[in-house]
């Protein structure tokens, strides 16, 4: 069940500031705060959606071609299509995902370094 009273639902209603760098009718777009690249971008979809089984399953057409169009809009206008840039969606507790509602990371601005750092047991 969708959290309303999360983080980024707080946001989308005006709650809580965000540094904004897009929005439109389908996606907002901000600073993260605790950035881990130089350019460190948070999409989230204006809807209530957990994550991205729940964006998949549950969003419209419309609303997944036009969140997807914002993030592709939004990486070339940050000026991170060039060069390359990661976009993270993580999901549940084993993906790290930390806020119950769907969103993605877009970082770049430099080498991201490798997809992923497993620690040894």
């Amino acid at each position: 069940m969708y959290d309303s009273q999360n983080i980024f639902a707080r946001i989308l209603r005006g709650e809580i500031p965000c540094r904004k760098v897009y929005e439109d009718e389908f996606a907002l777009a901000f600073h993260d705060i605790m950035p881990k690249a130089p350019v460190h971008i948070l999409v989230i979809p204006k809807g209530a959606y957990i994550d991205l089984p729940d964006f998949g399953q549950r969003a419209t057409s419309s609303e997944i071609q036009g969140f997807f169009k914002a993030v592709a809009k939004i990486a070339s206008d940050q000026g991170l299509s060039h060069q390359g840039f990661r976009s993270i969606a993580n999901t549940g507790v084993h993906g790290g995902q930390e806020v119950p509602h769907f969103h993605l990371h877009l970082l770049g601005g430099g080498p991201i370094g490798p997809m992923v750092h497993r620690e040894t047991v």
